[in-house]
């Protein structure tokens, strides 16, 4: 009889042992599953939250609306990444006795998605200075120490989604007393938020 039963109570503790290995398995198998789904699910809510966020930045331009530099702050007015927003920059120089201070504001539209984006934008810049001997205030042509220019600007803006590096760069037309000046470039590096 404990002949008969030996191989029995064998074949039991294996088949109970693969049992117990098998549900293991799968558990585990559920859990890394479930941990997967998890991160995808944190990964998923924190791309939403982000792009449900007004997207802000502050930059610093090279030539632009600013004409020879300018420190700006640009937001959207809804909470988005693309769409209406706004920016105000300022500058100032002064070398030789020559003076330049300019304060651009204008308003912008990012078409695009996934932190790039084409800007569209138009605003005005206000430029106090020294008149040179031609008349001119830096280039623009004026025979008063005050004026205002019009800009256009058309360029292309990396801003991510999470928050980090922005970058622009495009042309920002200008349009001041007789004179319209097509190809001004401008380049921005800053962070966005």
């Amino acid at each position: 009889m404990k002949r008969k039963l030996l191989p029995f109570l064998t074949l039991m503790l294996c088949a109970s042992s693969l049992a117990a290995q098998t549900a293991f398995s799968s558990s585990s198998s559920s859990a890394s599953t479930s941990a997967i789904q998890a991160d995808y699910s944190y990964t998923t809510f924190r791309q939403e939250q982000s792009e449900n966020k007004r997207a802000q930045g502050v930059y610093f331009e090279l030539f632009g609306t600013g004409l020879t530099y300018s420190f700006n702050y640009d937001t959207r007015f809804q909470n988005r990444q693309d769409g209406l927003g706004g920016r105000v920059g300022v500058s100032y120089y002064a070398i030789d006795g020559n003076s330049l201070f300019t304060l651009p504001v204008s308003l912008n539209y990012l078409l695009g998605k996934n932190g790039h984006y084409f800007e569209l934008g138009a605003g005005a810049t206000f430029i106090s200075g020294t008149v040179d001997d031609e008349g001119e205030i830096f280039f623009i042509g004026s025979d008063k120490a005050k004026t205002v220019t019009g800009n256009l600007i058309f360029g292309y803006r990396k801003q991510p989604v999470d928050g980090g590096f922005l970058f622009r760069a495009g042309f920002a037309p200008l349009i001041a007393e007789g004179n319209f000046i097509p190809y001004w470039p401008y380049v921005s590096f800053g962070y966005s938020f």
